[in-house]
């Protein structure tokens, strides 16, 4: 154990010494936007490359971190003695990798993080050098390619739980034989998803993964399980982002969202339903001319007898045809300097549309209508355009009832934490489906007498990919551990930011390997390469993540 731990312990002085200079240069920002009323958001902005290069070193910095504490648990429980696993190869050379892009980010413009060349010279330390190095060579990462290879194409022990291994299990079998079989029609004719999938899914349990077993759900009711909505969704990505992934954000949302700040009444009636699939939900928040700035919402709530009629604009709402259930969030104080208090959530019932297009009606005389945005991937669910028309709420709808109004902001933030560390997952799963064609391809395919796959160029990317996505989901992992705890708010933030990025740099990877082939239709890695690119864009914009919830916390923390 003590040399498992000796070889651990070089790379963590130096992530602790990188820890020191992101929280040196996060401090320096700090103090040029303190304000009469503390950090100035005005004056932070005046600074957003700062920001949004300290938030990735952040990001890096604790996904290393994870990365060592995953990889030294693992050799400990292998008993590997004198010989480095597999997974503690992947961690150092992530760390190595890690402590580069730190480096380089800073070194470029040091004077827009307040350091000097001096502050710098850790980085170039004989020790750390000699690490990164070691670590980065070709040979080295030419071997753990070949380890990989070996393996397979084996991406670490996932270290789970036997409950959370047989729900992966389960899932597996269900995603390999129902929705593999699937995926390409629903990509290519871009369908809505099929009761094929919904039904076996329903039954399953998959729409009450994070609804407590007292309303219906499969969650304990005594504490939260992460790692079972994240183990699914993982696995179901793996066979299509769009055709199943996906499926279980909306009701994460929608509950966490209830739980937060529903009424007893509005959790009683909902959430046994949303658990079993009747009715599908949708989110409706983004707005045309607001994108990530929930608290500039527009969509106008107006208090009527009985209830509140909706009038304007949402768009990117993800399943709103199919869905009989949408989560709106709308401005129902018209007095705009309130800014995100004066937003309230509401429960809009509509029936249930398969087609691109769709006009709901009320009897009440309100009407709905909804328009699918043509997109380049993740396709089976569609995201909307919608414009709501007098659309009749009853009161009863409001979340929160009469205590709930002007509350809406905090109630979809609730729902929200959920939906990245959720997301986080799902670029995990879309990894994992591109990591393992393109080292099936690269054993396959041969050019100049040998497969692609014996030569070291290809030996080093999959080296990397499997070192990026085993480093992706013990980061993912290790933050749903901390929320089950009622923490790692702003680390799902971290998280998502981290692996959706990583998730388009590894399916692109993985095309590039395919050659030809991968710009292909009919190749299932550009529909990876396609639906990756969506990551980064929902569920919070990376620029957004970095700039107003990373950066932001990191600052208010010091």
């Amino acid at each position: 154990m003590s040399k498992i731990i000796s070889r651990m312990q070089e790379p963590l002085q130096y992530l602790e010494s990188a820890d020191a200079l992101i929280k040196k240069s996060l401090n320096w920002i700090k103090q040029q936007c303190i304000g009469g009323k503390g950090v100035s958001s005005d004056k932070l902005d005046e600074h957003q490359m700062a920001s949004f290069d300290l938030s990735w070193c952040a990001a890096e910095c604790t996904a290393a971190r994870f990365a060592e504490e995953y990889a030294s648990k693992v050799a400990a429980s292998a008993q590997v003695g004198d010989r480095i696993c597999l997974e503690e190869r992947m961690a150092l050379v992530f760390c190595a990798e890690a402590l580069q892009n730190i480096h380089n980010r800073l070194r470029a413009r040091p004077q827009n993080y307040g350091l000097k060349n001096e502050d710098l010279a850790v980085f170039t330390a004989p020790s750390l050098t000699d690490f990164c190095q070691n670590q980065l060579d070709a040979g080295n990462l030419e071997a753990l390619g070949r380890q990989v290879v070996a393996l397979n194409g084996a991406s670490g022990d996932y270290m789970l739980s036997h409950d959370a291994t047989m729900m992966q299990d389960s899932f597996r079998k269900l995603a390999t034989n129902v929705v593999m079989p699937l995926a390409e029609e629903i990509h290519r004719q871009d369908r809505i998803i099929p009761q094929e999938i919904l039904d076996p899914l329903t039954e399953m349990g998959c729409f009450g993964l994070s609804i407590p077993e007292r309303y219906g759900g499969i969650q304990s009711d005594d504490h939260e399980d992460n790692m079972g909505m994240i183990v699914v969704t993982e696995e179901l990505s793996r066979a299509s982002l769009g055709g199943a992934g996906s499926l279980i954000t909306r009701p994460e949302i929608l509950s966490r969202a209830l739980l937060k700040g529903g009424t007893e009444e509005q959790r009683q009636k909902w959430l046994p339903q949303v658990a079993m699939g009747q009715p599908l939900c949708a989110i409706a928040v983004t707005e045309p001319d607001t994108g990530s700035d929930v608290a500039a919402m527009r969509l106008k709530a107006t208090k009527c007898d009985g209830g509140w009629k909706l009038d304007g604009a949402k768009t990117w709402c993800t399943m709103a045809g199919k869905a009989g259930l949408l989560l709106v969030l709308a401005r129902s104080n018209p007095d705009r300097s309130l800014g995100h208090k004066g937003l309230s959530m509401f429960l809009v019932e509509k029936e249930s549309y398969d087609g691109h297009d769709f006009e709901y009606r009320q009897p009440q005389g309100g009407m709905l209508t909804g328009r699918a945005i043509a997109t380049i991937g993740y396709r089976g669910m569609h995201s909307y355009e919608l414009f709501f028309d007098h659309v009749f709420v009853p009161d009863e709808n409001l979340v929160g009832g009469p205590e709930g109004e002007g509350k809406g902001f905090y109630f979809t933030m609730a729902g929200f934490a959920g939906g990245r560390i959720q997301t986080a997952a799902r670029a995990i799963g879309v990894m994992q489906a591109a990591f393992e064609r393109a080292v099936s391809y690269s054993q396959e395919r041969k050019t100049f007498g040998k497969p692609i796959g014996e030569y070291q160029l290809t030996l080093v990317k999959l080296a990397r990919m499997a070192t990026l996505l085993t480093v992706s989901r013990q980061f993912t992992y290790a933050v749903g551990g901390l929320m089950d705890q009622g923490l790692g708010q702003m680390e799902a933030s971290m998280v998502k930011l981290f692996t959706c990025r990583t998730a388009e740099w590894l399916t692109r990877e993985a095309m590039q390997i395919h050659g030809g082939m991968g710009y292909a239709e009919e190749c299932s890695v550009s529909r990876y390469f396609l639906d990756a690119r969506v990551l980064s864009i929902f569920e919070g914009a990376e620029e957004t993540l970095a700039l107003k919830v990373i950066a932001r916390s990191l600052i208010d923390a010091l």
